[in-house]
């Protein structure tokens, strides 16, 4: 009976609004977005089991629709996609359309590989501990015109020029507006470094809404920036000689509604807890990338002087370091920022994965070592030695070698997703490998 009313209340309000398609969204572990929508009309069908999808779908790689066999998986076999009715979100970018997030449900429970239900986990395994995380991602991308001789920058402006801001406020406008109405709260904007390049920040939320956020932001900045005239792309690495777009991630843990990591005796003015969940991230941060930076375009973008977070190492205010900290005007800081994070990377897996990382840091008392104030590029390797500060996996096959040989990571996502995923990211390696940039970006922006 509850569900009929949850129902009837879901369609009045679609009713009412227009809508005529409801979107079923997941993202594969190639982090593409994908999604079936039902009508309207017949919505009472698919409102409680979802659609079906094979299962198959998670053994895709980026550059074509074709199920990799040592995934395990086949065109044989389905699992439902059962909608999470609490995202539902109106499209005003998209009239007569609404979207809603789906959960991997196999025989009534949610199916291992499911990328949305590994991030459930990671946060009932913090919750296990009395702690909760918010996040938010913090989106680089380009905006660029398609020409007959391949895409171009959108300006030739430089970083937070506000000569970009009046170039692009139209299309800028409608993305924010079209955000919020979604119930995205839009923090800042900028125009970033490279020609074309823009930044907007999300306010932080809950970590499983962090992530559903990322997967509707990608969607809106897409959409909108076609309706202009622009292709939009969060490709990591577009052209050789300008800047490259990250994705970080910001997040904070919290216990009973308190942020625990402001400490005015702790190192940087973080407590120990937060050190701790520091150290399990750097620790496990070579294996991490193959889930942060998942594609063979990430690694030109993680360079020494580049801001992109090439090292193992944090600090506060420290642009290079892999995790920075950043300082609060009003007291001690309140979150971290992981850098070494792009688009390219499925949200559901890479935020759960670094929760996993960061809970195994405070399990095992992990110490976080010195915090390091200068540039690390700038250093010997002698000096990076002493210091302890790692150069990071320079290519996506290192950074799987690291994952392949880190059981806690692959216990956090299970045997069968750990599988999945990393002969997925195996095919996308093996094919792309030697690939110049420029047959990357042709292949990769429009999936981007």
């Amino acid at each position: 009976m509850a569900k009929n009313i949850k129902f009837k209340k879901v369609k009045k309000n679609l009713d009412q609004a227009g809508i005529k398609f409801v979107r079923i969204l997941w993202c594969d572990n190639a982090n593409i977005i994908r999604g079936k929508a039902v009508h309207l009309d017949l919505l009472s069908e698919y409102f409680n089991s979802g659609v079906g999808i094979s299962t198959g779908q998670q053994g895709i790689p980026v550059m074509q629709d074709v199920v990799i066999p040592e995934t395990g998986l086949s065109p044989v076999g389905e699992v439902r996609l059962v909608p999470d009715w609490s995202t539902l979100k109106l499209l005003s970018h998209a009239p007569g359309h609404a979207s809603v997030m789906g959960n991997m449900v196999l025989a009534g429970e949610p199916w291992a590989m499911c990328p949305r239900n590994f991030l459930t986990r990671s946060i009932a395994a913090a919750k296990d501990r009395g702690l909760s995380v918010k996040a938010a991602f913090e989106n680089e991308f380009y905006l660029l015109r398609p020409t007959t001789k391949g895409l171009e920058p959108a300006d030739e402006t430089v970083f937070a020029s506000s000569y970009a801001m009046d170039l692009h406020r139209e299309v800028i406008n409608e993305i924010a507006d079209s955000l919020i109405a979604q119930g995205i709260p839009v923090e800042q904007y900028y125009p970033e470094s490279g020609p074309g390049q823009q930044e907007i920040s999300m306010r932080y939320t809950d970590a499983l809404a962090a992530a559903d956020r990322q997967i509707a932001f990608r969607e809106t900045v897409k959409v909108i920036a076609y309706k202009h005239d622009l292709a939009a792309s969060f490709l990591p690495k577009i052209f050789p000689n300008a800047a490259g777009s990250g994705c970080h991630i910001h997040l904070s843990l919290w216990q009973n509604g308190q942020n625990l990591l402001p400490d005015e005796q702790g190192i940087c003015g973080l407590s120990p807890t937060a050190r701790k969940f520091i150290a399990g991230i750097l620790h496990h941060l070579p294996s991490l990338m193959a889930l942060t930076t998942p594609s063979v375009n990430s690694y030109r973008r993680l360079l020494p002087h580049c801001w992109s977070g090439a090292y193992r190492c944090w600090g506060l205010d420290n642009r290079e370091a892999a995790l920075r900290i950043p300082s609060n005007p009003i007291g001690c800081p309140t979150h971290l920022e992981l850098k070494t994070v792009d688009a390219s990377a499925n949200p559901y897996l890479a935020l759960g994965a670094v929760i996993a990382s960061g809970l195994d840091g405070i399990n095992r008392n992990l110490e976080a070592p010195h915090p390091v104030n200068i540039d690390p590029g700038n250093l010997s390797d002698e000096e990076l030695a002493t210091q302890g500060i790692d150069r990071l996996p320079s290519s996506l096959g290192s950074a799987i070698a690291c994952l392949q040989k880190n059981d806690i990571l692959l216990q956090a996502l299970n045997s069968e997703l750990s599988q999945a995923f990393l002969a997925v990211r195996e095919a996308e390696w093996a094919t792309m490998k030697d690939w110049e940039l420029e047959q990357e970006v042709k292949t990769l922006w429009a999936r981007y």
